[in-house]
């Protein structure tokens, strides 16, 4: 499992737009957080926090991608619901989301089954992993990443 100090792996991820991510390639910079599913409360809250955001990501520097397993036109179909202007991708063969360990057992009501844990990976110009959150908690989420992005950008 990827963690903090690693070396981010060139990953490619599909967009909604039907294109691809290549992660290794952006040269700045970046914000990976994980969501369970498009389109549910706690994930669109999470997804407009860093929308509205994304001026001030950009003034430090840095790419925000939002990666789910679900399908790119699911994740189209939330971007444009809300009027994201992040970039939100698709991780369908779990590649990504196995190498941070993020997709798991989950339960909720005694019921158990697998799913997306809400995780938030800051990585760095240089390519490495410079923080992980786990276990995220969206109130005030966005506001804290940014905080570590740019004392980041100042080191």
């Amino acid at each position: 499992m990827l963690t903090e100090g690693d070396i981010l792996p060139d990953f490619t991820l599909a967009t909604a737009e039907g294109g691809a991510l290549h992660l290794g390639q952006l040269g700045r910079p970046l914000i990976l957080y994980f969501y369970p599913k498009a389109d549910t409360p706690g994930c669109t809250t999470e997804a407009i926090d860093f929308s509205e955001r994304k001026a001030a990501f950009d003034m430090a520097g840095a790419s925000i991608v939002g990666v789910s397993r679900d399908e790119p036109k699911a994740i189209g179909k939330f971007v444009a619901k809300h009027a994201l202007k992040i970039v939100l991708a698709s991780d369908t063969d779990g590649a990504l989301s196995d190498a941070f360990g993020t997709w798991g057992e989950k339960s909720m009501y005694g019921k158990t089954y697998m799913g997306m844990e809400r995780a938030t990976v800051l990585v760095g110009t240089d390519g490495r992993i410079a923080r992980i959150w786990r276990k995220v908690k969206v109130p005030g989420h966005a506001e804290a990443v940014l905080e570590a992005t740019r004392a980041l950008a100042a080191e």
